[in-house]
């Protein structure tokens, strides 16, 4: 992979490595900073292996549903893995220099489970919905298979969009001694370490993630439209609080992951007010929020997931 990301026209004098130099302006605080890092990172990692675990071991629970909140808390730990390590090495001891070959895959592994987690709140939007909507062929439309199918396509589907940022950065000549005021390699911060014209890189990744998002976002409120639609023909008021609950962990899920995501790259290109390390911190807190609070949400409001959880954990 970093072959294929091996800049191609650096200059003599262009930097073999950039500096992350962490949070501006609060250098001082980086240990403090590191604590509640560090604290969601675990959590994070506990969390969602707990879920992959139970899931793998657990026969009954191998549904679309299931499968699906595998693949999510795949997505969740590849992107608060590929962040916060480097982080924690800047924050406890110093290490703030990466190599552009090492920054622009990180950039795009960053990226890369960005889209792919998006991709599966969709297919879990298509899963309520056939439940809710279709339950006497929900089997039948949604088999094991084809979620593994539909994985599969969000994984292409992540690659082609996410590819071309780094190959497009990995042909600008890069200015000497370049000096990145951020924890990681987000796409953003590294395009401005060029000395040449960066304007297809950054319309390209407003466009990915206007797209990514606007797409995926559309999908998803249609969905619920399909499901709201269904609810109202529905008497039941104990099949409305069972619909219910899966819906409402999904909305959650999908409100900590989009929201911060969204918020955070529209300040990174247009919010020139907001003080750096604001935005930094609220960029960080999108990669290890959602991963830690993903596996809680679902766990509180799913009844099956929770009791092979725990019966799980006493077991062990």
């Amino acid at each position: 992979m970093e072959n294929l990301l091996k800049p191609s026209n650096l200059t003599s004098s262009g930097p073999s490595t950039f500096i992350l130099i962490g949070i501006p302006g609060l250098e001082v605080a980086h240990l403090w900073i590191s604590i509640p890092f560090s604290m969601f990172y675990i959590i994070s990692l506990l969390g969602n292996i707990t879920v992959i675990s139970v899931v793998g071991k657990e026969e009954t629970l191998h549904k679309p549903m299931y499968l699906l909140l595998c693949m999510l808390a795949v997505t969740d730990l590849g992107t608060s893995t590929t962040v916060l390590p480097k982080a924690l090495c800047i924050f406890w001891f110093n290490l703030k220099s990466i190599t552009v070959d090492g920054c622009l895959t990180q950039m795009f592994f960053l990226h890369l489970f960005s889209v792919m987690h998006s991709s599966v709140l969709v297919t879990m939007a298509f899963d309520r919905c056939v439940a809710i909507c279709n339950p006497l062929s929900y089997t039948t439309i949604l088999p094991n298979a084809r979620i593994a199918k539909l994985g599969l396509v969000g994984l292409l589907r992540a690659v082609l969009f996410i590819l071309p940022m780094p190959l497009l950065l990995s042909s600008q000549p890069f200015c000497a001694n370049c000096i990145i005021p951020h924890t990681f390699c987000d796409n953003m911060a590294v395009a401005k370490m060029s000395c040449g014209d960066i304007t297809v890189s950054r319309i390209y990744g407003l466009v990915i993630v206007i797209v990514v998002n606007g797409l995926d976002l559309s999908l998803i409120a249609f969905s619920y439209g399909l499901i709201i639609r269904a609810l109202l023909k529905i008497s039941s008021k104990k099949a409305h609080q069972k619909a219910l609950n899966t819906c409402t962990a999904h909305i959650c899920v999908i409100l900590t992951s989009h929201v911060p995501s969204i918020f955070s790259s529209l300040t990174h290109r247009f919010g020139q007010g907001i003080a750096p390390h604001i935005h930094i911190i609220l960029a960080n807190l999108c990669f290890l929020l959602a991963p830690m609070l993903n596996p809680i949400i679902y766990g509180v409001k799913t009844k099956e997931l929770r009791d092979k959880v725990g019966k799980y954990i006493c077991r062990r």
